[in-house]
């Protein structure tokens, strides 16, 4: 019986190839989500890329990656920034917009109504200005 993992050497090979076939997939994907994500890119144009990546899959990405590779950076970039400017404006409205100022009268409400006593309004009001 003759086994295909005779030695180890055929165990790296096997490892390499994989490796490669993997990598080759990773990017043939990403050109895929990238052309139908690029927004200039007509719909003509996404329909060669799209026969290109399809018909030639691993000759049509290296293409892609020469012809388009650094507006996929930009355009990933910009697509980062987004998402973070988004996630900033999110948080500013679930925190709100206290000021030192809010949060001290908040405490002396507090302190009004008898939720908290004399001790507890100063550690609010000293972490209210710090």
């Amino acid at each position: 019986m003759n086994n295909i993992t005779n030695d180890f050497g055929d165990v790296l090979l096997w490892t390499f190839w994989i490796f490669i076939w993997v990598s080759a997939l990773f990017i043939w994907f990403r050109c895929i989500f990238d052309m139908f994500a690029d927004r200039t890119l007509t719909g003509w144009g996404k329909a060669g890329w799209a026969v290109l990546l399809i018909f030639v899959p691993w000759f049509g990405a290296l293409i892609y990656l020469i012809a388009r590779g650094r507006s996929m950076t930009e355009r990933q970039m910009e697509a980062a920034h987004a998402q973070q400017a988004a996630q900033e404006k999110y948080i500013q409205q679930v925190v709100g917009t206290v000021t030192p100022a809010d949060q001290i009268a908040n405490a002396k409400a507090l302190l009004d109504s008898g939720a908290i006593n004399q001790d507890e309004f100063n550690t609010l009001k000293l972490k209210a200005l710090t």
